[in-house]
């Protein structure tokens, strides 16, 4: 398994990768894994989508803009 871990700026481990190869197979050997993974409840899907809708361009920064504020 090709694994590649994830650190953040000071070098600690915060995650990791795993090819979508190695997933399949990890699904495979481990019936139901992938209810273990994170989902998004259909609700706070609709809340995202009613706002993509309702969404005019001028609610819209760019991304320099964004990271001035940040």
């Amino acid at each position: 398994m090709n694994l590649q871990y994830i650190s953040n700026a000071t070098g600690e481990t915060t995650g990791v990768y795993i090819p979508i190869t190695d997933w399949e197979k990890l699904k495979e050997k481990f019936v139901g894994l992938e209810k273990e993974t994170d989902s998004i409840p259909d609700w706070h899907k609709e809340i995202v989508l009613e706002r993509i809708k309702t969404a005019k361009p001028n609610d819209y920064v760019s991304w320099n803009e964004a990271k001035k504020h940040l």
